[in-house]
């Protein structure tokens, strides 16, 4: 699993027009990517990297400050543009393997105390954030 980590004051998603989830104030906002041999071990191990990752300010994390986290499904993140102009998709796992492991994701993170929004999996959505600092991250687990 792959996950693009961006520290926020705030983020939404959107989709028709309609606000499908929001965070307030600071917080994560992570875009979540499938590939082929991932497995609802590594949704939980994101999960708790998620929780405890120390980027927010003074070196806090979500679990330290009960920041909230909008987790948003992206298959784009296995996309592959090294050949050609077009990327190609192929390393990224098909939605009835990518969906559910992207819910096992938000599901451990509630477990684990995280308040978590979330996008709506394979719909067009809109993503605004304000990114702070700014601070993004890869984490491939």
């Amino acid at each position: 699993m792959r996950a693009v980590v961006q520290r926020v004051d705030g983020a939404s998603v959107v989709v028709a027009g309609e606000t499908v989830g929001e965070i307030v104030g600071e917080g994560l906002c992570v875009l979540v990517g499938v590939t082929h041999d991932d497995t609802p071990q590594k949704a939980a191990q994101l999960a708790r990297k998620l929780w405890s990752v120390r980027i927010l300010e003074a070196e806090k994390s979500c679990s330290d400050v009960d920041a909230p986290l909008l987790v948003i499904s992206q298959f784009t993140l296995y996309g592959d543009a090294r050949k050609g102009r077009r990327p190609t998709w192929n390393a990224a796992a098909p939605g009835e393997v990518a969906e559910p492991l992207v819910d096992e994701v938000v599901g451990q993170l509630r477990a684990l105390g995280a308040r978590v929004e979330t996008g709506r999996f394979g719909a067009d959505m809109r993503v605004s954030l304000t990114n702070n600092g700014p601070f993004s991250l890869v984490i491939d687990v």
